[in-house]
């Protein structure tokens, strides 16, 4: 089991509410990701989860069962930090079996999880190795090992791969998934980045300012934001916005529409304006779209065949039933 249910749960440090009071739910074995920019309240709540900091007011249940004032140790959740955390004189073994030493488990019973643990995440060829002896990328494996062999009804992961290089930033989003798939157990998971929440999540969840501004799946998210934040947030690159006499022809006051949803032409469309800047990434082209005469510049997203050049005349098109209509409020319109 792993559901983890907040009801009414509020934060604040002296005068400063950083979480006003919230509710939601995890299922039992959902990937659940917890996104937004930095100071948005995330990590907290990660920690509030944990046990790691007090909540102010409101309840946090686990497994049916009230768990607001437990102790951290007897929640039956493992928390995997950015830092990895790891006893640099120890082996990887003795690392991942420190936990389960403390708890006093058997020797047999803690030669057992390890050496299953090891071998779920490919570090047994690593085992007598110290942490200085492996890469940034076994690190945190081993850190995930440590967290497997509790065996808890959840993983709370606090922006694990934060210190890791572009490349193994991939390589471990790939492996964590296939992990969550192998265990089946609930994990929720802290980043500021929307492509990892995108890439790994079966819900996320986007906050703002300790507020919850909407939680779905990432295809919800991408398809039908909740209002004008979410549409900014989620996606890469960031939704393109629009106001002022164009919007009112769509009876809104901002439109958005995805860098992807625009047609290019270098001949006719809705919009004409001279290329920028251009990010050639081999199957894709970002051009960064100026004096267009609209709100501000706009971002297109076309294929790498297409050339589109600093100083290109270009045309663009919305796609009709892409666009996004957004109040005053930045509230979705229907």
């Amino acid at each position: 089991m792993g559901q983890i249910t907040l009801n009414k749960v509020r934060k604040a440090f002296g005068d400063v509410e950083v979480i006003p009071p919230l509710d939601l739910r995890i299922e039992d074995g959902e990937f659940v990701v917890f996104v937004g920019p930095s100071g948005c309240g995330k990590s907290t709540l990660l920690r509030l989860i944990a046990g790691l900091e007090d909540v102010s007011s409101g309840a946090i249940v686990i497994d049916g069962k009230d768990a607001t004032d437990v102790p951290p140790a007897k929640r039956g959740l493992a928390m995997v930090f950015q830092s990895y955390a790891l006893y640099p004189h120890m082996s990887v073994r003795k690392n991942i079996a420190f936990p389960l030493k403390m708890a006093g488990l058997s020797k047999s019973e803690i030669d057992k999880r390890v050496d299953n643990a090891a071998r779920v995440l490919n570090l047994a060829a690593y085992i007598e190795r110290k942490p200085g002896q492996l890469s940034g990328g076994q690190r945190q494996r081993v850190a995930i090992g440590r967290a497997i062999v509790r065996e808890p009804s959840a993983f709370l992961f606090d922006e694990p791969l934060s210190n890791l290089d572009a490349a193994l930033r991939v390589n471990m989003r790939l492996e964590i998934s296939e992990l969550h798939n192998t265990l089946a157990t609930t994990m929720v998971y802290v980043t500021h980045d929307q492509v990892e929440a995108m890439t790994m999540a079966d819900k996320i969840v986007v906050l703002q300012a300790g507020r919850i501004e909407q939680v779905g799946s990432p295809l919800d998210l991408y398809r039908t934001p909740s209002n004008k934040f979410v549409a900014g947030f989620i996606g890469s690159p960031r939704m393109n916005f629009i106001e002022g006499p164009e919007a009112a022809k769509y009876n809104a006051h901002t439109i958005g529409i995805r860098p992807e949803h625009l047609d290019v032409s270098n001949t006719e469309g809705a919009w004409k304006g001279v290329v920028g800047v251009s990010e050639h990434l081999g199957s894709d082209t970002f051009a960064h779209v100026l004096d267009t005469g609209l709100s501000e510049g706009m971002t297109v997203r076309a294929s790498g065949e297409v050339a589109l050049n600093h100083g290109d005349t270009v045309f663009m098109t919305p796609q009709p039933d892409k666009i996004h209509r957004f109040d005053e409020q930045g509230l979705r319109l229907s």
